[in-house]
């Protein structure tokens, strides 16, 4: 073998170990908390260092912030994180329908009050899902705090909404008229493909998430609590052209790591923020909705670069 033959295996080996080389992680500083928020038991998880950069990172349906126990410990070297559960959610608590008023409005208030309850108003805000409407509700209200946007399968744009949403739409114009379509958004099924739909590799996917999902699901009060939130989901639609409008005058950066498998938010979500952000980091994913079971490697790699390039 010439010389100049081993020095390309060499260099190729190297760039081998070191795209396999393992993210410094820790579980040391991560804590778990309730707090009292606007009369909410709000649970939320804590990691990293208080004086860092803060990522706060809001949940999909139907799950919490245990979504996020993967990538955590992958960023709490150097950030400062936190996750909390919505009311209804996780082991926030669960008040009936006629004692807490179940839309996105709502929810974005009662995570807007978490925040200033814990004196956070400096972020990063991680939106997946459900956490989208509720966090771009926040980003409207206090501009001023918002540092960044990491979205993940966090929808803004019609582009985004998958062919289900044909269906959920009708339910959004007479919601008795079709329970069908609440029966099959609570179902098992649904929730087991929420994260197993769209991936190569099945057996990447820990079935204990989807069966704990589906026994929060089970809870008594639930489906009336869900109901309500899916209805209200219309709103969020309507919201798109204001948070499109919003993102053009602000330009925040933007960071997205989309899975391109997910067929409830489709991969031209992802590439329509680019209309409006055309600075966005956009990185469509082999992957799901729940696309950090699958990768989340790759999508703590992506934060930690997209975050150490932060202005301050």
């Amino acid at each position: 073998m010439s010389h100049l033959s081993e020095y390309f295996l060499a260099a190729t080996l190297l760039a081998g170990a070191a795209q396999a080389a393992p993210i410094p992680s820790t579980n040391a500083t991560t804590t778990y908390h309730w707090v009292q928020v606007d009369g909410v038991k709000i649970f939320y998880r804590e990691a990293g260092p208080s004086d860092a950069p803060t990522i706060v990172f809001l949940h999909g349906f139907p799950s919490s912030s245990r979504e996020f126990n993967t990538v955590i410990p992958m960023l709490a070297t150097k950030y400062h994180l936190i996750a909390p559960d919505y009311p209804g959610f996780g082991l926030s608590d669960t008040p009936s329908p006629t004692a807490y008023t179940y839309t996105f409005d709502h929810l974005a208030q009662t995570m807007s009050d978490f925040l200033e309850e814990l004196k956070i108003t400096n972020y990063t805000l991680y939106l997946h899902d459900y956490g989208a409407p509720i966090g771009f509700r926040i980003s409207l209200a206090h501009p001023d705090r918002l540092r960044a946007l990491i979205v993940q399968n966090g929808n803004a744009y019609k582009e985004g909404l998958g062919i289900k949403w044909g269906k959920i739409a009708e339910y959004w114009t007479d919601p008795k008229a079709h329970p069908e379509v609440l029966n099959a958004f609570l179902s098992f099924e649904a929730t087991k493909e929420r994260h197993v739909a769209g991936t190569c590799h099945p057996d990447r996917y820990d079935p204990d998430t989807w069966i704990s999902e589906y026994a929060d699901l089970s809870r008594s009060g639930q489906r009336e609590i869900q109901a309500e939130l899916l209805y209200d989901y219309r709103n969020n639609v309507a919201s798109y052209p204001k948070w499109q409008m919003w993102l053009r005058d602000h330009q925040p950066p933007t960071l997205v790591a989309w899975g391109k498998n997910d067929p409830s938010f489709i991969a031209p979500g992802a590439e329509a923020f680019r209309r409006d952000l055309p600075h966005a980091d956009i990185h469509l994913l082999d992957a799901g909705h729940f696309a950090l079971d699958e990768k989340t490697d790759e999508i703590a790699n992506l934060i930690l670069q997209f975050m150490a390039k932060l202005p301050g």
